[in-house]
């Protein structure tokens, strides 16, 4: 549906968190009345509507996705399936039943327990201020196979973490700056630098609000199988200690969040 320029300026005035909500019931409701354009009218419209009737709008529970599975060029992994599996673990926790017996009051979308996925460390679903975040990664593995020292590793590589140096020239991977986007992986022409572990990196307690928070990540790289679990466990953690609808990043405490990186080493 085509968009009219004052109703795009309106739209991206909506906070982040609930823009793409808003923006699906606007077009939703601009074509139950036939129009295949957007106006700033319709958006005015439905925003008032939709905030005076936000508690019906919450399910107990956000999950956000990148660009990834559209097509995105920058896809280190493939999570297609992955996001199926954790909205229906998200149901079957049934977090908004939760979140009414535990918060007093009206439900406000703050309530709600967030996860994003992200097919690559670009991470435009801003996992890193979510109540889980799940990183698409891909680590590269060096053979013997001869460097031709053609330097496209260098060139593909933003954080610097390649070097090539020795007798003979070979490169060499510095993990404590490499991201996991497996870029140098798929321009390497002779096989040096190929495919090692895969998965996901995973980070946990982020969130926006009065005391803002950068998640925490836990040091490895995990299996499909691996993620779910962690969220499973995530989840129980949050419905047992959370008292009033706080934030999973409230009640993680570095305790918690270590006991949690020895149960799931990656």
């Amino acid at each position: 549906m085509q968009w009219m320029p004052e109703a795009e300026e309106a739209i991206r005035k909506v906070p982040f968190f609930v823009r793409k909500r808003v923006r699906g019931r606007v077009e939703k409701e601009a074509a139950q009345t036939g129009r295949k354009t957007v106006s700033l009218a319709d958006v005015k419209t439905t925003q008032a509507r939709y905030l005076t009737r936000m508690a019906s709008e919450i399910k107990g529970y956000q999950i956000e996705t990148c660009f990834g599975p559209g097509g995105c060029p920058n896809r280190t992994v493939v999570s297609d399936g992955l996001l199926e599996q954790i909205e229906a673990l998200m149901k079957k926790e049934d977090l908004l039943g939760f979140l009414h017996q535990r918060v007093k009051g009206d439900l406000k979308f703050h309530h709600e327990f967030r996860i994003a996925l992200a097919d690559c460390p670009n991470a435009c679903s801003q996992p890193q201020i979510k109540d889980i975040g799940i990183i698409g990664a891909g680590t590269p593995r060096l053979t013997a196979a001869s460097c031709s020292q053609c330097e496209a590793c260098l060139d593909a590589c933003r954080e610097n973490a390649i070097i090539l140096e020795g007798d003979p020239i070979y490169p060499q991977v510095d993990f404590s700056r490499c991201l996991h986007c497996g870029k140098c992986i798929q321009v390497c022409p002779t096989g040096t630098i190929v495919e090692g572990a895969t998965g996901f990196r995973i980070q946990l307690g982020g969130k926006l609000g009065r005391h803002p928070r950068l998640a925490r990540e836990l040091p490895g790289i995990y299996s499909h199988q691996q993620a779910l679990q962690i969220v499973a466990a995530c989840l129980r953690f949050y419905k047992q200690h959370s008292r009033h609808g706080e934030r999973f990043g409230q009640i993680l405490s570095p305790a918690v969040f270590k006991t949690l990186a020895e149960r799931f080493p990656g």
